[in-house]
């Protein structure tokens, strides 16, 4: 059975995953790039970081993207998410925080999910004190969809 998800069981997915895939629309064609994010609820944005390139151009000359989360079990069990929203550029001070904020709540997702350290973190972190920023950007969330399949031996 297919069905579509509602808002909230669409937020849980999205906040509780840290891996997606990006779409973006670069010289009249579609792209999609795995990305890692970090979902930031209380302001509805999807917070990631980048070095400069063909993402970045592209995000840059049109900010319409979206990004797809899936929890894929099996094919017969498995949710979808889809978030449509606005691509933004930070910088300065809003930039070092954000990407700040993103590396803790990635961090916590991974110890909590996964249950593991990150020695890599630090590293990462590191990036926040030197003036050699990464492109750190958000992406305003104006539309999120999702569905579900869940499939009982019944069904079969």
């Amino acid at each position: 059975m297919i069905r579509v998800l509602d808002a909230q069981e669409c937020l849980h997915i999205l906040s509780s995953n840290y891996i997606g895939n990006l779409a973006y629309i670069y010289k009249d064609r579609p792209f999609v790039v795995p990305v890692t994010y970090f979902f930031d609820a209380q302001n509805n944005v999807i917070l990631g970081y980048s070095s400069e390139g063909h993402k970045i151009s592209a995000m840059r000359k049109d900010a319409h993207v979206s990004i797809s989360i899936s929890e894929i079990d099996s094919v017969n069990l498995w949710k979808s998410v889809l978030a449509h929203g606005k691509y933004e550029e930070l910088t300065g001070s809003e930039a070092k925080a954000k990407l700040h904020q993103f590396s803790l709540g990635v961090k916590d997702l991974i110890i909590n999910k996964e249950h593991r350290k990150l020695d890599y973190i630090s590293e990462f972190s590191s990036k926040i004190y030197t003036d050699d920023l990464p492109v750190v950007f958000q992406i305003k969330v104006e539309e999120l969809t999702g569905k579900m399949r869940k499939q009982y031996v019944s069904d079969l």
